[in-house]
Formats: C-alpha cells, sequence, structure tokens
C-alpha cells in the first residue's frame, strides 16, 4: 500500500488534536489533486490551548461540523474554536442543530449527531471503565465482541437511513462552501470522522487505495494514545482495514455503484457531485 506523501493529509499541528489534518492532497484517477486548506478532519476540539486556537483562527474557517451525539458533547465538552458560537444543546442526544456565525463572522457551528443507542460506544466504554472492574470490562469487549461492535458499526453507517441522511448533510455542506474551508470530527476522529473522509475522498475521485491510506493513517497519527489503551479496548482505539471494508461491502450489497450510492442511498445530486469535485480538486 502507497503511504501518503508529507504532501498529503498534512497534519495541522494541534498539540491537543494530534489525528487533525487536512485532506488536500490526494490524486485521483482523472490526474487532479485534492485541494488543500478545503477540507480538514480532525478529533474533539475540547481540550484546544492557546497555541492550537491560534493556528484554527488563522485557517478562516467556515463551516465546523460535529458528529458526536449531544451526550458526548456535554460530557466532553464543546470545540475551542475561535469564533466558534455557543450552543444551547437539547436534551436529545441525537437532535441536529445549527448556529449561524456570530455577526456573520468566523464558522457556523453544525451539530449533525451520527448516533444510536445500539452504538453508543461511549456510554458503554464509560460503564465498565467506572466500573473498575476487570470482568465487566471483558463482559462488554472481550472474545472478540469489541472488534465485532466495530464492524457491525461500520456496516450501520451504510445501512441506517438517519446515519447516511447525516453524512450526506456533511457532503452537501462541503460541496456548497464551494471550497470555503470546512471542518469535521467527531471524538476520537476515527470512525464517523473516518467514514465522513472515506465517502468525500471517493467522491473526488480518489482510489481505494488512497481512501484506505488515509482511514490507517490514525493509527500513525495517534500511535502514542493508542499504546497506552487497554488491550482489551484496543480494536476501538485503532483504525482497522476490516471496518472500512465493512461499510464499502454494505455500499456495494445494496447499490450497484458509488454513484447509485450517492443518489439513492445519500439522495444527492449529480449536481452536488460535480459542484464538490470543482470545488476541492485542482
Amino acid at each position: 500500500m502507497t503511504a501518503p506523501s508529507t504532501e498529503t493529509a498534512r497534519s495541522l499541528g494541534l498539540a491537543a488534536a494530534v489525528n487533525a489534518r487536512d485532506l488536500g492532497g490526494y490524486r485521483t484517477a482523472d490526474g487532479r489533486t485534492v485541494r488543500a486548506g478545503a477540507l480538514l478532519r480532525t478529533e474533539a476540539l475540547s481540550r484546544l490551548g492557546e497555541d492550537d486556537r491560534a493556528l484554527l483562527g488563522a485557517i478562516g474557517l467556515r463551516h465546523v461540523v460535529d458528529l458526536r451525539s449531544l451526550d458526548e458533547v456535554r460530557h466532553l465538552g464543546a470545540d475551542l474554536v475561535p469564533g466558534l458560537p455557543a450552543a444551547v444543546l437539547p436534551p436529545d442526544a441525537a437532535a441536529t442543530l445549527t448556529v449561524p456565525a456570530l455577526d456573520g463572522l468566523g464558522p457556523t457551528l453544525h451539530h449533525l449527531p451520527v448516533f444510536s443507542a445500539d452504538f453508543d460506544l461511549y456510554v458503554e466504554l464509560r460503564r465498565a471503565l467506572g466500573s473498575g472492574d476487570p470482568a465487566a470490562m471483558h463482559a462488554v469487549l472481550g472474545d472478540g465482541r469489541g472488534a465485532a461492535m466495530m464492524t457491525a458499526m461500520y456496516r450501520w453507517f451504510v445501512t441506517d437511513a438517519v446515519a447516511r441522511s447525516r453524512f450526506a448533510t456533511v457532503l452537501r455542506l462541503i460541496a456548497e462552501a464551494d471550497g470555503a474551508p470546512v471542518l469535521f470530527h467527531c471524538t476520537a476522529g476515527k470512525d464517523r470522522t473516518g467514514w465522513t473522509a472515506a465517502l468525500l475522498l471517493t467522491a473526488l475521485g480518489v482510489d481505494r487505495e488512497g481512501v484506505r491510506a488515509d482511514y490507517l493513517l490514525t493509527n500513525e497519527r495517534a500511535a502514542a494514545l493508542i499504546a497506552r489503551v487497554d488491550p482489551l479496548m484496543q480494536p476501538l482505539a485503532r483504525a482497522e482495514e476490516a471496518y472500512l471494508d465493512a461499510a464499502f461491502e454494505e455500499l456495494a450489497l445494496g447499490w450497484t455503484g458509488f454513484e447509485h450510492f450517492w443518489q439513492d442511498g445519500l439522495g444527492l445530486t449529480e449536481e452536488h457531485l460535480v459542484r464538490l469535485r470543482r470545488a476541492c480538486t485542482v
């Protein structure tokens, strides 16, 4: 597998978000290149220090898309992005919310939770870890249950209509941003963020090898954090090729190809695809 070059998936240099990167630099099948500065993927941005905030503030973000459930936001904290408007969170963990930029300046905040009670990994983990009981952790994650849970979640990304609608909203927003910088993230910047990036790069014409390389780059960028994770939690902490393949397998089972999925599965139009490619490739 060809690893991304130093010009590809460039780190944003955030000390408190080591997996934050720019998707610019990947080559497409027609010889174009994903444009730098337009598509930014990160983990949660609730622990940024002053230097990190200054780096983000200089980017000129137009939109920040948070794919976390609102319970995750309440537990981990709101994003500390300069100029990002504050949101009053409704009680429904899966509710969507858009908060316009303050006085038309800075980024607009979009809460688009990709969330299901059946796949609320963070609640399960907090419950297991909070108990301090190794047996409780094993009951949740042992004997292959962690990897099976992750694989099932990636399949759910494709099969669930509400999940597809949330990913579609991100893609539509990026297409309509016409190349202005859009940042999207979840908690770890790995699964919901990883599938969003995979859809984006595929739509832009990047081949599966490039899509997979970007997905697996998380393991390199977050290696120090992953190394500290309990072995039982490794299947949840790592980006595994089998997870991404499971999502693409579901796509192939339900649709004749990516463009069919784009239109029928995501409800997006050919105009959105053309606009996305025009704005985000050079």
